[in-house]
């Protein structure tokens, strides 16, 4: 039983990096990403809106990619667990990244980022769950949606939380 455990642990993180490479391409180009805003729009709060207009369009793309595959499987997920997924990626938005930046910061895995200097791109995209949770909470989205966003890659014991994790690692 601890080998298929095993096993299953590495498909799935396998899954996560063939994941994080396709996104890694999309990401390129910001003029290639078209992301469904008026689809978003539906589904958040005005102040929410203002946050998820700011960020950019490869993450706004990846963020729509996100919600709605969690939709898929979870139609009656709580609106506040859908704009949460809408707006998890919110505090990448602080810094804009070039496109070198982009792909190297993509690279490197969260958990080492987090412990190295939190300086420039890498410092954002270590940060950007609680940075996000923040402007969130400065700019009036409701509380779960900010909390929710804060956890999305450290989800602990939340049910919600977890269930964005999984969908964003997807994606």
């Amino acid at each position: 039983m601890p080998h298929r455990t095993l096993l299953q642990r590495a498909a799935r993180k396998a899954r996560g990096y063939l994941a994080k490479i396709r996104r890694l391409l999309r990401s390129v180009r910001a003029d290639q990403a078209h992301p469904d805003d008026s689809w978003a729009a539906a589904r958040l709060q005005p102040a929410e809106w203002l946050v998820y207009a700011a960020m950019d369009p490869r993450d706004r793309e990846h963020a729509c990619r996100v919600t709605q595959a969690l939709l898929r499987d979870h139609p009656y997920a709580h609106p506040e667990v859908v704009a949460a997924a809408l707006l998890h990626d919110c505090g990448k938005s602080l810094r804009p990244y070039r496109v070198g930046e982009r792909v190297l910061v993509g690279l490197i895995p969260n958990r080492l980022a987090r412990v190295l200097p939190p300086l420039g791109a890498l410092g954002i995209r270590a940060h950007h769950p609680e940075l996000g949770a923040r402007l969130l909470a400065h700019a009036g989205a409701r509380p779960h949606v900010a909390r929710l966003v804060a956890r999305h890659h450290h989800p602990g014991g939340d049910p919600d939380a977890m269930l964005l994790h999984e969908y964003d690692d997807r994606e």
